[in-house]
């Protein structure tokens, strides 16, 4: 499925499920029969037809929305292995707090934002007709420990741009986990047809602007006094990168 453009579904009871799913993430199926009050038979005959589809899909017992971003990467350092794969809702907790744990000392206002809106939301991919969010994540023997979030607004003269925050913990940074998060975002931007992806941080994080600008990102303007981190005014840079 196109990610950043919502299926069009042409049956209402379909169309309330795949809304449903959307909405509260990856759902046992009886769940959302019950939620939605529809007959087991016409409920199995919808999930058929979206699964068909590939609008939804069935894993671990749930239902979910169906992403095809691409194949899990193994990446083998002289110090340490790591994957980068797709994000599933099963991350949520752990990608939460590797984010609140890898901005430490709150320099990262857009990564801290995304990481209380998907806490309070409990949802981590959004496909609507607002916005669409992915994320990849990497990881270490299972654990999360970086990730790079991709947000797409879909109003007419945004829907060529996505928003993105990336980020590693502290331990294992150093062995090239936030080049191969970027490049894999950047990849995915690219092929969903982007021009453009940008980011703003304050001013104060110069190792997140000399990251960005060392992998092609300039600056493209700066709010004075943008933000106001432990009672001083701090400037915003905002950082884009065509593709």
């Amino acid at each position: 499925m196109n990610v950043l453009q919502k299926p069009e579904i042409d049956h209402d009871d379909r169309s309330d499920l795949y809304e449903y799913i959307e909405r509260h993430g990856a759902t046992r199926p009886e769940k959302a029969r019950r939620s939605l009050n529809m007959e087991p038979r016409a409920f199995g005959h919808h999930v058929a037809i979206l699964k068909r589809d590939s609008v939804i899909e069935e894993e671990e017992g749930k239902l979910r929305i169906a992403f095809d971003a691409g194949a899990k990467e193994e990446y083998e350092k002289e110090k340490i292995s790591f994957t980068i794969r797709q994000a599933r809702e099963e991350d949520l907790t752990g990608l939460v707090g590797a984010i609140r744990e890898a901005i430490g000392d709150g320099e990262y206002i857009k990564a801290e934002t995304v990481a209380d809106i998907v806490d309070n939301e409990g949802v981590l991919m959004r496909h609507n007709e607002i916005e669409s969010r992915m994320f990849f994540v990497a990881c270490v023997e299972g654990d999360v420990v970086g990730w790079v979030h991709l947000k797409h607004t879909d109003l007419r003269k945004l829907n060529h741009t996505a928003e993105f925050t990336l980020g590693v913990l502290e331990a294992y940074r150093g062995n090239g986990i936030g080049s191969q998060l970027l490049e894999r975002g950047v990849r995915w931007a690219e092929e969903q047809g982007l021009e453009k992806l940008y980011n703003a941080i304050p001013a104060t994080n110069q190792s997140a602007l000399d990251f960005l600008q060392s992998h092609g990102f300039e600056t493209e303007a700066v709010r004075e006094d943008h933000y106001k981190l432990n009672g001083s005014y701090v400037d915003e840079v905002m950082m884009a990168r065509n593709l």
